[in-house]
């Protein structure tokens, strides 16, 4: 697939994307260059915003599979990865593969499970394989896990660790709709109609194409310089409780990446990083001073463009 190609696919996936979730194509941006950039997505906000419908329309569009998992407070790590049930016809146990394996896997209200449950997904997502019962299995590829988050204040929740939270390259919150998309969403046919109604705009080989892509895009020196001075900034300011990992920074560089293929170039600029760098840090920096500036804020405040 030449690069004409892969700008009319894109452009397509966010215009179709944009007929489900209305007013909301930045974030939907946003999501897009999550999956380019092969990495899991959380989506932290209110129940009815529509972070569900989100997760189900890319997988409508870009032709993966998709399962989906309500997460909840009794619920055990067998019920996202499988159990082996022994199968007395054959006299050995049996394989039943839990909803994990699956291009596209939701996780709804992940916050909602217990901390033991939500680390079975761990292995899952840092290695794309499951180990039960002394057997490693490979999940399909390409594998994507978007979850969906409750804000901690609301009753029943419960805190993902940072070990948890590191493994979501990205982290954006949809909001409410502007007055203008919520009066469309009033008069409109009910959203599901309309995703049952969508077309894959991409197969499973064109988007590893298009991912293999994005690792190739120029970053010069300069660039490089300035993704190491919002690191540095933000482990030695002492505005935050630790600073950004070496993994958080090259998930910064791989966005950096990945949005700039999305805006029709084979090169990374400044301006790439800043349009993803709240998506990356925001749930990875708590500030010392809760009544601080976003994390974001501060670095694109504080540190200069080299």
């Amino acid at each position: 697939m030449n690069k004409k190609n892969h700008n009319s696919h894109l452009n397509e996936i966010i215009h179709s994307a944009n007929t489900i979730i209305l007013g909301k194509e930045h974030k939907i941006r946003l999501a897009l260059t999550c999956i380019l950039a092969k990495g899991h997505l959380l989506i932290e906000d209110l129940p009815g915003v529509g972070k569900t419908t989100l997760a189900h329309t890319f997988a409508k569009l870009l032709g993966l599979q998709f399962s989906r998992i309500q997460f909840t407070s009794d619920m055990l790590p067998a019920d996202v990865l499988g159990i082996s049930i022994f199968e007395q016809n054959n006299n050995q146990f049996t394989f039943h593969p839990g909803p994990v394996f699956s291009n596209v896997l939701l996780a709804d209200e992940i916050n909602r499970a217990t901390p033991k449950t939500q680390s079975a997904l761990l292995e899952a997502m840092e290695e794309q394989q499951v180990t039960l019962d002394g057997k490693t299995r490979d999940l399909p590829s390409p594998f994507f896990v978007i979850a969906t988050q409750n804000p901690s204040e609301q009753v029943g929740t419960f805190p993902l660790p940072e070990s948890q939270l590191d493994r979501f390259l990205m982290s954006i919150s949809l909001g409410y709709p502007d007055a203008e998309a919520e009066r469309q969403l009033l008069i409109a046919n009910d959203r599901r109609e309309a995703l049952n109604d969508l077309a894959s705009c991409l197969d499973e080989n064109e988007l590893s194409e298009m991912q293999d892509q994005v690792q190739h895009l120029t970053t010069s020196d300069a660039l490089l310089d300035y993704v190491q001075a919002l690191i540095t900034y933000s482990r030695d300011s002492g505005l935050f409780e630790y600073g950004l990992s070496p993994r958080a920074g090259l998930a910064l560089l791989h966005v950096s990446k990945a949005w700039a293929m999305l805006n029709d170039r084979d090169y990374v600029i400044p301006e790439d990083v800043q349009a993803v760098l709240s998506s990356v840090v925001r749930h990875r920096l708590r500030p010392v001073d809760p009544d601080a500036t976003q994390a974001a804020d501060a670095l694109l405040q504080d540190v200069a463009i080299p």
